[in-house]
């Protein structure tokens, strides 16, 4: 029979590994399909979804709000920071007024961080005095002095100490506290809408089922995802994974897709994107 190969897009992160654990190595169904995996950094991916060219992918739940012409949300795959989140790094502590005059390190300006840093701040991108530098090497821009503060994501929340920094703010905290104790919403899985709803939905279905399997399988699952660990050992690399592979992950629930309508709801109010979102879920 033959196979309609699929585009899938994700960061080379071990949450993504782990969650694609079971497509990668052939260990679930996938029946009409074949998926072909694209790793790219989520800066990356979410402008490829602004070209609307590839069929499944990772984005940033603030980049959601420019391609959700070309895209649906897919209800499984999201990354979800409850109680904790991106978090703002320096050599020495700074309150909101100090770090609002400071250079901050910015893994990309479509990413859900820095919408979140706008939101806390109070302050759209053009009042606010930062540089982009790859995820991976913001550490290395704060030591260096090329930024006094860095906006870290992925395992950079968990490793930070290593490097000799402490946290001005964690914004998933700051985002529960003025949230009702919902979480951040940084991350989620989205698929074209060229496919007719049907097939949506078979595709959905598909990811749902290797997320799954990889809960169900853990100890194999991360085992897979070490290979895209930096600087974490199986411990760590195990941790990181709970915190952005969990009951969110195999679905939004209402909490998740509220949370994601206030996310997207404030950030239109205070001008930060260009029209209010309406959430187009795969169901």
């Amino acid at each position: 029979m033959q196979q309609t190969t699929l585009t899938l897009g994700h960061s080379p992160d071990p949450d993504d590994a782990f969650m694609f654990y079971a497509l990668a190595k052939d260990l679930i169904p996938t029946h009409d399909f074949r998926f072909q995996h694209i790793l790219q950094d989520i800066q990356t991916l979410n402008e490829r979804a602004m070209r609307g060219e590839l069929d499944i992918t990772a984005v940033s739940i603030h980049a959601y709000a420019f391609v959700s012409d070309k895209y649906a949300l897919l209800p499984s795959g999201a990354s979800m920071g409850d109680g904790y989140g991106p978090m703002l790094v320096a050599k020495q502590k700074f309150s909101r007024e100090e770090v609002a005059k400071k250079k901050i390190a910015v893994p990309g300006t479509m990413t859900s961080a820095f919408l979140a840093l706008q939101l806390w701040l109070g302050k759209p991108a053009k009042e606010i005095n930062f540089v982009i530098v790859p995820f991976d090497q913001i550490f290395a821009a704060v030591k260096n002095g090329a930024a006094e503060i860095g906006l870290i994501i992925h395992e950079g929340q968990l490793t930070y100490q290593n490097e000799g920094l402490v946290v001005c703010e964690d914004l998933g905290v700051w985002w529960g506290k003025q949230n009702d104790g919902l979480p951040l919403p940084l991350g989620g899985n989205v698929i074209h809408k060229k496919f007719d709803r049907a097939t949506r939905k078979q595709i959905s279905d598909i990811l749902t089922a290797s997320i799954q399997f990889s809960l169900d399988h853990r100890p194999e699952a991360v085992q897979h995802a070490l290979q895209y660990a930096r600087d974490m050992g199986c411990d760590l690399a195990d941790k990181f994974v709970g915190m952005y592979v969990n009951h969110w992950t195999l679905d939004y629930g209402d909490k998740g897709r509220e949370s994601i309508r206030r996310f997207l709801g404030q950030a239109f109010e205070r001008g930060l994107i260009p029209h209010r979102q309406e959430l187009e879920f795969v169901v």
